[in-house]
C-alpha cells in the first residue's frame, strides 16, 4: 500500500489561525486534524508546529500521550475491543491478543492491506454483552477468542 502525503485543506489553516493566540490550543488544533484526516499525518504535523510556533517534538509529545490521538490511519474496518471493567474481567484482553494475532498487527495499527486496524478502548457501554468489540459501529458481544476468526471473516467478504 503506498503511502500518499497528506496536505493541509485551507479550512484546517485557517482553524488553525483562528486558534493560534488561544492560550491551550495545541489539543484542540490536533482534535480538527484527527477529525479533518481520521489520524495525524507527518507532514500536517509539520506543517501545524510551524504554524503554532510550537516544536515538533511537544505535538508528538500531546499526541503519544492522550490514547485518543493516532498516529496511522485507521483500516476501513476500525476494530475497537472494550477494556473497560466489565470486559476486561470477561477476558477483552484476551480478544484483543487474537485480534492483533489473526490480523498480523498491534495496536493502534493497520494491516498491510488497509483492511483493518485494532485498538483498545475504554468503555462502551456495552457491559451486559461483555466482552465486547465494535468495528465501524457494528457490536459484537459476548464475545471468545474463538469469534474473532468469524467476524475477520464477515468483513473481508463486505470487501
Amino acid at each position: 500500500m503506498s503511502k500518499q502525503l497528506e496536505t493541509m485543506t485551507p479550512e484546517l489553516k485557517a482553524f488553525i489561525e483562528e486558534w493560534k493566540a488561544k492560550p491551550g490550543n495545541l489539543i484542540m488544533v490536533l482534535h480538527r486534524v484527527q477529525q479533518t484526516y481520521g489520524y495525524i499525518p507527518r507532514e500536517i504535523a509539520i506543517e501545524t508546529s510551524r504554524i503554532l510556533d510550537v516544536p515538533l517534538a511537544k505535538i508528538y509529545g500531546v499526541v503519544t500521550f492522550y490514547n485518543f490521538f493516532r498516529l496511522q490511519k485507521a483500516g476501513k474496518y476500525n476494530v475497537q475491543v472494550c477494556l473497560g471493567t466489565a470486559c476486561y474481567l470477561r477476558g477483552g484482553d484476551d480478544i484483543i491478543k487474537e485480534f492483533e494475532r489473526k490480523l498480523g498487527v498491534g495496536l493502534n495499527a493497520t494491516t498491510e492491506d488497509g483492511m483493518f486496524s485494532v485498538e483498545a478502548v475504554r468503555c462502551l457501554g456495552c457491559c451486559g454483552l461483555a466482552p465486547v468489540a465494535v468495528v465501524n459501529g457494528e457490536v459484537h458481544g459476548k464475545l471468545s477468542s474463538k469469534d474473532v476468526d468469524g467476524i475477520i471473516k464477515q468483513y473481508r467478504e463486505r470487501g
